[in-house]
Parts: C-alpha cells; structure tokens; sequence
C-alpha cells in the first residue's frame, strides 16, 4: 500500500496517495506557503504525545506556518500489538491535535527504513555482545536525517518536542533537566541543527501539559512511555523470536562454571536478576561473544571502570577538538555527568571510576550546558 498524507485545515480533510512524495509535497506546500516569509514555514514531527503536540501549538502561536508530519514505523505483525509510538491510536491523536490546530498534517509510512535502520542495527548489535541504544540512531537516522532532508531541504524548518536547546547550530541541555534529552541526539550535527526548533527548550513538562490543557488537545493526559517503541511485548520474548537462543556458560572472574544462559543478548553489563541460578547476588561483568561465555561476579567492585575507548565519535561543530580536552561524561542517559579528560581520539579517563560501563552504549560529552559531541563505547 503506498503511503498516504492528510492535508487538514479547520474541517477541510483530503486524502492524497503520495507514490511521488516528494513533487506531491513540495506543490502543496509551496501553494500553502504562498506570502510567508522565507523561513517561517515549519514541519513539526507529530506523535501523538503530548510534547510534540505542544510543541506544534506553540509555534502556530509564535507566528509559523506549522505542518504536522506524522511517521509510521515498523512493528513485528498482526500477532504481535503496534509499535508503542506511532500505533493508529497514536495517529488518530496526531490527526485530531492538526485539526483543532488548523494545520496540514502528514502521515509517511517508514516501516522499510525504519526495519532496515533501526530494528536489523539493534538485532545485530546484541548478537555481537554489545547493548545498543536505538533511540539515538532512530534520531539521526530518521526522525531527523531523513525527514531533514526530505522536508527542509530549503528554507524550510523542522521542529520536534524533545527537551533540548539550540543556538547557533550548538547543542545544550533544556531547562527541564530532569527531561533533558540532549544524550539521545549527539549524532547530530551543526548543519542539521541550524534547522532544528526545538519549541519546548525553555519549558518544564508540568508546564507542557498546561499549554496542552488549554489548548484541549487529546494527549493532555497521555502517559509517558519509557520503553523502546517497537517492542510490544516482553524484551527476551522479543528476542527469541528475532534472535533465537545459543545456549552458552556462565562462569566467574575464576573460570568457575556456574549455569548456563540461552544467548547473551539476553543480558546487559550490571545485571543482577534473572541469571537463573543462587548464591549471589551475582552481577554481569562481560560478555565474551567469541566462546559464547557470560562472565558473573560477586564483587560490584569488578563493574569499576576508570577509562573507556569509544568509537564513531561525532563532534557537533564537525570539527575534532584539539586534545586532551576535559568534559563531562555520560555512560546512560540516566547516568549523572562524571568529570573525565579525553586525552587522544576515542580514549576517555574518568577522574572517578564509573559503574557498568556498556560496549555499544552512547558516551555523551559536556562542556557546561553544552553538549559538544560522543561516540559509542567499544570497551
């Protein structure tokens, strides 16, 4: 089925079948954005939730001509529910705020892009021992590397309702701290962010849910979801039936064989529960992919890590900076900042040892409130 786009304003509804999406849009924009002022035509991503939907209220009532585009993702199938973040409900959510709003709105559907990016990365991360973390190659790969390039290849703007700021193409931490959600988007870089808005930088979610209150629109009370989207189910179920099992040991730091496991992408760097057998507690300290052996101990003091090396480091400016260079460093997106040095290209010292540092995690640096680049932790 081609994808299909809803072009709304007030109670004008039409359905277009969009084979030649990029002609179709572009037309219809351009005859929309006819006496506007060059850059204040603006597409906002549109999930559903409340943030995004704030986010589009905000800018109509900043004076832009806002577009809601709404993104379909893949999920597993009819056996399994929807993806949690563009399921129809979620649409029919989006579809209703752009009414009440006044604005087009989009549907595209991304599931190819959005499997072939996303879902076989994460599948093929974990069978190679690593955690990955999705949400920061969905934000490069589509939420904004593609829809940038489809959508603000002009003069055009793309919005979203994360929690983040944007200055002269640099990156820094929203008001809110505790919704900061800068460490999902270190992969961007200066010339996608010199388009980005992002309208709920300055705003508390408390007050997010308000303007959603007063504008009536249906995500006012929807709940947040911290899971990873297209995962309906149980993760480890998710993962017997897209991975399988291969079954392996579980030994200590002594090479002492303790149990067995069915796969090592079932298991994460600190992990204490669910290893199957007693005596512990037991903490994952290492993966070993290559004999297929999971490493357990006893002492949390073996999940201290004083260095790391990452790799595909990306820097916002586009520009690698002269080394060393001290920063605050982010292992998880709930870690707190912990003050290290990068003292060469991909090797990081923390000035503290840190806990469960994860091969194929994101580590984030900071300067301040800026985040000024990061890389995926190897070791």
């Amino acid at each position: 089925m081609a994808s299909c786009a809803v072009y709304s304003l007030g109670k004008f509804c039409r359905l277009f079948e969009l084979r030649d999406l990029d002609a179709k849009l572009n037309k219809m924009i351009k005859r929309k954005a006819e006496g506007l002022e060059p850059r204040r035509k603006i597409f906002v991503g549109m999930s559903g939730g409340v943030d995004s939907s704030a986010a589009a209220a905000l800018l109509k009532k900043k004076g832009y001509s806002p577009a809601g585009v709404f993104m379909k993702f893949w999920s597993e199938g009819k056996s399994c529910a929807e993806n949690k973040c563009c399921s129809s409900e979620s649409e029919r959510r989006a579809l209703l705020t752009a009414g009440r709003l006044g604005i087009p709105f989009y549907t595209l559907n991304l599931e190819k892009e959005f499997k072939e990016k996303i879902v076989e990365f994460f599948l093929k991360e974990l069978k190679n021992g690593r955690t990955p973390n999705p949400c920061v190659v969905c934000n490069k790969e589509i939420k904004f590397n593609l829809l940038l390039n489809k959508f603000a290849g002009g003069n055009e703007l793309f919005a979203t309702g994360h929690y983040a700021k944007v200055r002269n193409g640099r990156l820094f931490k929203a008001k809110d701290k505790d919704k900061d959600q800068t460490y999902f988007l270190w992969k961007l870089d200066k010339n996608a962010l010199e388009k980005v808005v992002f309208p709920l930088a300055d705003f508390k979610k408390a007050q997010t849910r308000k303007i959603a209150k007063e504008y009536n629109l249906p995500s006012a009370e929807t709940p947040e979801s911290q899971e990873i989207c297209f995962i309906s189910s149980e993760l480890n179920d998710f993962l017997k039936r897209n991975i399988g099992i291969k079954k392996g040991q579980i030994m200590d730091t002594r090479g002492n064989i303790l149990g067995e496991h069915e796969g090592l992408w079932f298991y994460t760097i600190g992990q204490r529960k669910g290893l199957g057998f007693s005596g512990g507690p037991y903490y994952v300290v290492r993966k070993d992919p290559k004999d297929n052996i999971l490493f357990v101990s006893r002492n949390k003091k073996d999940l201290l890590q004083k260095e790391l090396i990452f790799k595909d480091a990306n820097w916002i400016s586009g520009k690698e900076p002269k080394f060393p260079i001290k920063v605050e460093a982010k292992i998880r997106s709930a870690h707190a900042p912990a003050k290290a040095v990068i003292d060469k290209p991909g090797h990081l010292v923390f000035e503290k040892a840190q806990t469960a540092v994860t091969p194929g995690q994101s580590a984030v640096f900071y300067k301040g409130e800026e985040l000024v680049g990061g890389g995926v932790i190897a070791s």
